[in-house]
């Protein structure tokens, strides 16, 4: 804490949070390190010389710290597969292993399900019924869980959910069953994925016909639409994409960037991928960054819809210069 641009930074997080946040992050401080953050804040509303820009920066600073010290938490499965042999042997550790997943499995029969992907969920849960597929869906984590839903088909989804609500009725031994009976679906189902979706069939085609002479790429667009208007309009949209961004050439990027909303751009910058914010940062005017990086310093969460929407709006002026025949690319 000796360290002034320490604690200066440190003040300068807790500045960008609520009382109740900055609070709780306080608590394991001790008497004198809160008093000389204290201080710091006091210096800083005094002076008047709050630089939303720097906050920014330093919250993703902090963010990036924490993800790190996430990846480095301590890995139950490489000690269970690696270091138990060290210690033990392969044959004692294989027993042990075995003893360990019997009685985690006896407290959790839903353990191993969680770790599937989403590609081996469904294919596992096909055609069965729908108590059971609320079942697992009840014991994964949301996201996943949201992953799996939206491929069931539309029947299929509403019953699942229906008896989601229920799920508390479920009896422990019902639920040892269903987990029993999915788990040797999945062995089954081991590493496979699902069949290409419609999305990615055009996208393939997207690129290909991208990457043709303008003419002929606009006269086979053109007998697409004539036989559907739909899959027409998802080929030129996918033509260019968000994850595209890198492989813009400069000048053609920073053309279109020129008129995008900055409150938009902060919304489609949340949790992009590094190589696109760079991308996109670089080819940003100096006064333009800062407006941006104080959007995002002002800005709420957005939900994952309003982040798809913005990232559609950022794009929007790349397709229709790509359709004009005008977009350039790294070469």
């Amino acid at each position: 804490m000796a360290n002034v641009n320490g604690v200066r930074k440190i003040a300068m997080l807790l500045l960008g949070l609520d009382a109740v946040t900055a609070t709780e992050l306080m608590k394991g401080l001790n008497p004198e390190e809160v008093q000389e953050i204290a201080m710091e804040l006091a210096q800083l509303d005094a002076s008047d010389q709050r630089d939303p820009k720097e906050e920014a920066r330093i919250a993703r600073e902090f963010h990036g710290v924490l993800q790190k010290k996430v990846a480095q938490r301590f890995n139950v499965k490489k000690f269970l597969n690696e270091a138990l042999v060290n210690i033990l042997g392969s044959g004692k550790a294989e027993e042990v292993r075995n003893q360990v997943m019997a009685v985690t499995q006896r407290k959790d029969p839903f353990i191993n399900i969680r770790s599937a992907t989403t590609d081996e969920l469904v294919l596992a849960l096909e055609g069965q019924h729908p108590q059971t597929t609320a079942a697992v869906l009840g014991e994964l984590a949301p996201n996943k869980c949201q992953e799996v839903l939206s491929h069931l088909d539309e029947q299929t989804r509403r019953q699942t959910v229906r008896r989601m609500a229920t799920l508390d009725q479920m009896t422990m031994d019902m639920k040892h069953r269903i987990a029993g009976m999915v788990n040797e679906r999945l062995n089954k189902f081991k590493g496979e994925v699902l069949p290409e979706g419609r999305e990615q069939t055009l996208r393939r085609l997207a690129v290909v016909l991208s990457g043709l002479d303008h003419k002929l790429r606009d006269e086979l667009v053109g007998e697409i639409n004539k036989e559907d208007e739909e899959s027409c309009t998802m080929v030129k949209n996918l033509m260019v994409t968000w994850e595209d961004i890198p492989s813009i050439a400069d000048r053609s990027l920073q053309e279109c960037l020129r008129n995008v909303d900055v409150g938009k751009m902060a919304v489609a910058l949340f949790e992009a991928d590094e190589d696109i914010a760079q991308k996109i940062r670089a080819n940003m005017s100096g006064r333009a960054v800062s407006m941006l990086d104080e959007e995002i310093s002002l800005m709420q969460e957005p939900m994952e819809q309003e982040v798809i929407e913005a990232r559609d709006e950022v794009v929007q002026p790349l397709r229709e210069a790509n359709e004009e025949g005008t977009l350039r690319k790294e070469k």
